[in-house]
């Protein structure tokens, strides 16, 4: 049996080109040598307020994005992780096998509680690692494609996986992490020093999936660069040229030495014009597939109910144990 791949995506607003890059486009590649279960989080989505309308349209964007992208459902499967109450069962049984500690060492929640306090940030927010470690640990995933800024939790779930296995038994299986060299994290057209971002204000920060070709050439034009002139990869001292490139580099497989002597000797303004259009080419059959299925959401709704089984069959079986295990029920 092939080893299990676990992976998914908040459905808080449209898919990006971050989402795409760092996630979507490396679980095809993945799906040709893994069993693969792609979920949609939505119980994470809702750790910050969402409108529940937007967020039950949200899902089945995410689904079409999944889809356009090119996860095959007869390889992988797509779910929605709130249909599969065993998450947030065992997200809770985790949740008392995790310190406070590291919790509250967790970056990403002290960059979203940094907005508005962390007195006035949800409890969810704050627990959010331990029902990502559910997620992981109930389907007993070997690898897991992260991106850099979710290492630290998974890094956590594959502690908390010791623990439990040290005090209840030999249960969940401690995943590895699958990291891309160039893409793992996109970065912000307008902010290099951010992460590309659903909930930047910007429009221009970002390339969504749904952007046509007029779209996306006007957000690369007015992609901010670096004070530094020539196009070469240096994240450190030239980190808006470097997301640039990484983005070129993915849309048209070139690499970094590759994109470096196309451009030797021209200006950012000749590459942002041929970065826009290898985006546009690379994009277009995404964005076709994306609205193609977005208009069918009877086929979503039966694809998201099928993937709904095979997830609950796998979990209906770890919860079986994990309850003995703990010992809860009579």
């Amino acid at each position: 049996m092939k080893d299990l791949v676990f992976s998914g995506v908040q459905p808080t607003s449209d898919i990006h080109l971050g989402n795409y890059i760092g996630a979507l486009k490396q679980w095809t590649a993945i799906q040709n040598n893994h069993r693969c279960l792609f979920c949609i989080v939505d119980l994470h989505a809702i750790t910050v307020p969402q409108e529940p309308k937007e967020l039950r349209e949200n899902i089945l964007d995410a689904a079409a994005a999944y889809l356009a992208a090119g996860i095959d459902p007869k390889r992988s499967t797509i779910f929605v992780q709130s249909e599969v109450p065993e998450h947030a069962e065992l997200g809770w049984i985790l949740g008392t096998v995790t310190k406070m500690g590291e919790l509250e060492r967790m970056t990403q929640f002290k960059d979203k509680s940094g907005k508005g306090g962390a007195e006035r940030a949800s409890a969810g927010l704050f627990t959010y690692p331990a029902l990502m470690a559910a997620d992981i640990l109930l389907y007993d995933t070997s690898a897991v494609p992260v991106g850099e800024d979710q290492m630290q939790h998974l890094e956590l779930t594959r502690v908390i996986a010791r623990r439990f296995n040290e005090r209840f038994g030999n249960t969940f299986q401690v995943p590895a992490a699958l990291i891309q060299k160039h893409g793992a994290r996109i970065m912000s057209l307008q902010d290099p020093s951010k992460k590309m971002s659903k909930s930047d204000p910007s429009e221009l920060s970002k390339i969504l999936l749904s952007d046509d070709a007029d779209t996306i050439r006007k957000k690369i034009m007015r992609a901010v660069t670096d004070t530094e002139g020539g196009v070469s990869y240096d994240p450190d001292r030239k980190p808006a040229i470097a997301n640039l490139m990484t983005i070129f580099h993915h849309a048209t497989g070139k690499t970094m030495k590759d994109i470096e002597g196309e451009f030797e000797g021209k200006g950012y303004g000749d590459f942002k014009k041929a970065l826009a259009e290898a985006l546009i080419e690379h994009m277009a059959p995404v964005t076709k597939s994306y609205h193609e299925y977005r208009d069918n959401p009877n086929a979503l709704h039966k694809l998201l109910d099928a993937g709904r089984e095979t997830a609950q069959a796998l979990a209906t079986e770890k919860m079986k144990l994990v309850r003995q295990r703990v010992g809860l029920g009579r």
